[in-house]
């Protein structure tokens, strides 16, 4: 029960790695808050946890709205912010309005949920962004997620420094196999993993279960900050 007596906020926390994150932080004896802004997967993530969980729908990029939420939760140790609206395509395919969506999500709600997170986080208390595999090895293709999941990064050391004692940690994540690829065709999604995690030492995607024990593991590590955790299977490094 490392958890115990702490609360934990996860925005995004309805599904894929967020969820599981809320998982094992129950299983620690964390009191969990999850936030998103789809109430029906809320529910569905309430029953689903079987546990006394707090949920809060809430939009990442409605800045009023997140400094509302944070004041309503108050004091709490760890934030977690799995959440995202992504996409991505050939550069001078892609529409400017296109990359601009996925930055609003991905870098401005995190960057305004923190801004508005500080005042009620405890200063032993932790914040992990999340970026992603291509923020150090880009392919072809993903010039959106490169840049946003390499800001995210540079973001999460800057404010380890600005933010200190409250620990900033960025987890990076190789594929993993969540609700996000759900719209997809099922043989088109297995063919689609198994090309890319061909340039995984690993050779498959994660589970989302993989993911969330290494973000426990940035939540109770009490002298780890400003670092980036590559958990992507090898593919940074082949």
């Amino acid at each position: 029960m490392k958890l115990k007596h702490k609360r934990v906020v996860i925005i995004g926390g309805s599904s894929g790695i967020g969820f599981a994150t809320a998982q094992l932080a129950l299983q620690e004896g964390a009191e969990v808050i999850i936030a998103s802004r789809d109430s029906e997967k809320l529910n569905n993530a309430k029953l689903q946890l079987e546990c006394d969980v707090l949920i809060k729908q809430i939009d990442i990029n409605d800045p009023n709205k997140l400094a509302l939420f944070f004041k309503e939760i108050a004091c709490f140790d760890h934030l977690q912010l799995p959440a995202a609206d992504i996409s991505s395509g050939p550069f001078l395919m892609t529409h400017t309005s296109v990359v601009k969506k996925t930055f609003e999500t991905k870098f401005w709600g995190n960057y305004n949920a923190i801004k508005y997170a500080y005042p009620y986080i405890a200063k032993e208390g932790s914040i992990t962004l999340y970026s992603g595999r291509l923020g150090q090895r880009p392919s072809k293709n993903t010039a959106i997620l490169s840049a946003v999941s390499a800001a995210i990064e540079g973001l999460g050391r800057a404010l380890a420094l600005e933010l200190a004692p409250v620990r900033v940690n960025v987890l990076s994540p190789g594929l993993t196999k969540t609700e996000f690829w759900s719209n997809m065709e099922e043989t088109e999604r297995n063919q689609l993993f198994e090309k890319i995690s061909n340039d995984f030492l690993i050779k498959r995607a994660a589970l989302p279960l993989e993911i969330a024990h290494a973000a426990m593991y940035l939540m109770l590590s009490t002298f780890t900050s400003g670092s980036t955790l590559y958990i992507d299977g090898g593919y940074t490094f082949k």
